[in-house]
């Protein structure tokens, strides 16, 4: 509940917001909480996250190519 809920609550005085309304009212309320990523920290981010899915691209396509050549080369 929100503090105008329970404070009306404790009153016995009933609110009219309906739930929807207090989803709302909370929604925007978190959202003014969130820190967003400055313009320099998200390239830098985004380049690590592609830098790194491109590492770890090449290691398992690496590791296919072996095991890949392993197994035709056992059937041979």
């Amino acid at each position: 509940m929100s503090d105008s809920q329970n404070t009306a609550a404790s009153n016995g005085v009933k609110t009219t917001e309906s739930g929807a309304q207090t989803f709302w009212k909370g929604l925007k309320s978190e959202f003014r909480k969130i820190i967003w990523p400055t313009k320099d920290t998200l390239i830098k981010q985004s380049m690590a996250v592609i830098i790194v899915s491109v590492i770890v691209g090449a290691i398992i396509a690496v590791i296919d190519r072996g095991v890949l050549y392993g197994i035709d080369f056992l059937l041979k």
